[in-house]
């Protein structure tokens, strides 16, 4: 098992949910635990091994450094985001900004939607579901790309209510 395997073990605990993950192999123990609010810890326990291997637990300091950095940007760039509004996807689908291709789109950063505004529409079991917005201000962000699939909840703009 390589580095680049163990980041993407660790990347698919945290989207899963799980809070604990153990993976044994012939040589190699690996577990992965996340918490609410935790950092994410990865412990690596090796059987002995022959002289000529590289030791996989250096790789672990890399693998966690590379983690926490990125949490704590992403912190930070929420506590940016936090005097934003923010319009969330109601349902489960297909994110479109326009609602045909030779129309123009809904909503640009700089608009300014009211209450009820239609935003976008969103995709589902072929129906086209037109979302609309439930706050007043002014698109400062479009967080989702068009034709996107989007989960429920997820938020889709930013919206500056002064």
């Amino acid at each position: 098992m390589d580095l680049k395997d163990i980041q993407n073990l660790i990347k698919f605990v945290a989207k899963s949910g799980a809070s604990e993950v153990k993976l044994e192999m012939e040589d190699i123990k690996i577990t992965v635990k996340t918490g609410s609010g935790k950092e994410e810890t990865t412990i690596i326990q090796q059987a002995p091994m022959a002289t000529n291997q590289i030791p996989v637990i250096s790789q672990v300091a890399t693998v966690q450094d590379e983690v926490v950095p990125a949490k704590a940007a992403e912190e930070k760039k929420e506590s940016a985001d936090d005097k934003y509004l923010t319009i969330t996807s109601p349902i489960i689908g297909t994110f479109y900004r326009k609602p045909s291709p030779d129309k123009s789109v809904f909503v640009e950063i700089g608009d300014t939607v009211g209450e009820d505004s239609v935003v976008c529409v969103i995709e589902a079991m072929k129906l086209f579901n037109e979302i609309e917005s439930e706050v007043s201000g002014k698109i400062v962000k479009i967080l989702v790309e068009d034709s996107s699939p989007v989960e429920f909840g997820q938020p889709l703009f930013l919206v500056d209510p002064s």
